[in-house]
C-alpha cells in the first residue's frame, strides 16, 4: 500500500483513538491541510473512514450492486422457464 494512503489512515484511526471511539471523526477535528490529504488519499470523508475501518460500509459498492442485479435476472429466467414447462 501506498506510504501516503496509509499515513492518511493512521491519521483517522489515531483520532478515532483519541475520541475514545465515542464517535467518529469529524473533518472538523482536523486541520483544513489535513482534512485535503485524507481527502486526495482516501476520497471523500465517509468513504476514507470506510477505508480505515472505522465506519461500516451504507452502500455495496457498483460491482456488487451489477452481481446483485444479476442474480435477479437468473432467478427471473429460471422461473419463466419453469412455467413453460
Amino acid at each position: 500500500m501506498d506510504k501516503k494512503r496509509e499515513q492518511a489512515i493512521e491519521m483517522l484511526v489515531r483520532k478515532y483513538e483519541e475520541l475514545g471511539k465515542e464517535r467518529t471523526p469529524k473533518k472538523t477535528d482536523f486541520s483544513d491541510d489535513d482534512i485535503c490529504f485524507i481527502k486526495q488519499k482516501l476520497g471523500p470523508w465517509p468513504r476514507a473512514l470506510e477505508t480505515a475501518g472505522i465506519k461500516e460500509k451504507l452502500k455495496p459498492d457498483s460491482r456488487e450492486i451489477n452481481r446483485l442485479k444479476r442474480k435477479k435476472i437468473k432467478k427471473k429466467r429460471r422461473e419463466e422457464k419453469h412455467e413453460e414447462d
